[in-house]
């Protein structure tokens, strides 16, 4: 499916440093850039002093609501004034249901991105990416600092499990693929049985994206004592990949929080653009 809306998230107190590859994406492809400005708010206080800080706590209210409306303005008079197709709109969510806002907003969007600004707000970014990946049903675009994003990659590694998020992320990600030069899908130590990847890992799956035109190739690989993380960064590196697709949360998300996981390990540092979907 090809992208024609990118929804770009970002907060009031951020630059232009997750506007613009957001706005280089959406000219790469001509797609129109949706963006959204969100503040999450603070929690009203509550015990045996909430009447004294009260005043306070409305005063910050007021005070983030007025920041929040001067961003959306500015970033909607610098969009104005571009070739860019755009909107801007705004959001002002209580912490609890932060990320089903976002996620609402991104269900109007072929895939939201979250830039490295983004990523360093540590509250934000935790809503933007559960509201994107869990109330949206659409995919993400994470653009860690110093990465050169693009939609129309040379070199994709798709981290393969065969689980249903893998495969989510490679639907979502079929309008990118023909384009590639080499597409490397890659597993590390895959099981043989009939449950998982079959009697030849990684065969079916290769097979399905050759079909849409994909010039695919399987690469099995050991883990050799590393995580799972470890061995697709390296072997990200090694092949010059441009972009990494995966699933995300193939277990519950207190799961992977309490435990860890891959896709705990990928959000915590993306060390290139990642493309998730579940």
């Amino acid at each position: 499916m090809a992208f024609r809306t990118i929804l770009a998230v970002t907060g009031p107190h951020e630059g232009d440093g997750d506007l613009k590859p957001a706005a280089d994406l959406c000219n790469e492809i001509g797609a129109h850039l949706a963006v959204l400005v969100v503040a999450v708010a603070a929690p009203p206080p509550v015990g045996e002093y909430a009447a004294v800080v009260s005043e306070a706590w409305l005063d910050e209210r007021r005070a983030v609501e007025d920041l929040l409306k001067k961003r959306t303005a500015d970033l909607s008079a610098f969009l104005a004034g571009s070739v860019l197709s755009a909107d801007v709109s705004s959001e002002y969510p209580e912490a609890g249901w932060a990320d089903d806002t976002i996620g609402r907003r991104a269900r109007y969007a072929d895939i939201t991105v979250i830039g490295p600004e983004l990523l360093a707000n540590e509250t934000l970014k935790s809503k933007a990416i559960e509201g994107a990946l869990f109330s949206s049903g659409k995919p993400l675009l994470l653009i860690p600092a110093g990465a050169q994003p693009t939609l129309k990659p040379k070199r994709v590694l798709i981290a393969w499990d065969a689980r249903l998020e893998a495969s989510c992320a490679v639907r979502e990600s079929l309008g990118l693929l023909p384009g590639a030069d080499e597409v490397h899908l890659v597993m590390v130590d895959p099981v043989e049985d009939e449950y998982r990847h079959g009697a030849e890992p990684g065969a079916d799956a290769a097979a399905y994206l050759a079909r849409h035109g994909v010039n695919v190739t399987v690469d099995r690989l050991p883990s050799l004592d590393h995580s799972v993380v470890d061995v697709l960064r390296r072997h990200a590196l090694d092949i010059a990949a441009d972009l990494m697709v995966m699933g995300a949360y193939g277990h519950s998300r207190l799961r992977e929080r309490i435990f860890g996981g891959v896709t705990v390990s990928m959000l915590e540092d993306p060390s290139m653009p990642i493309l998730m979907a579940r």
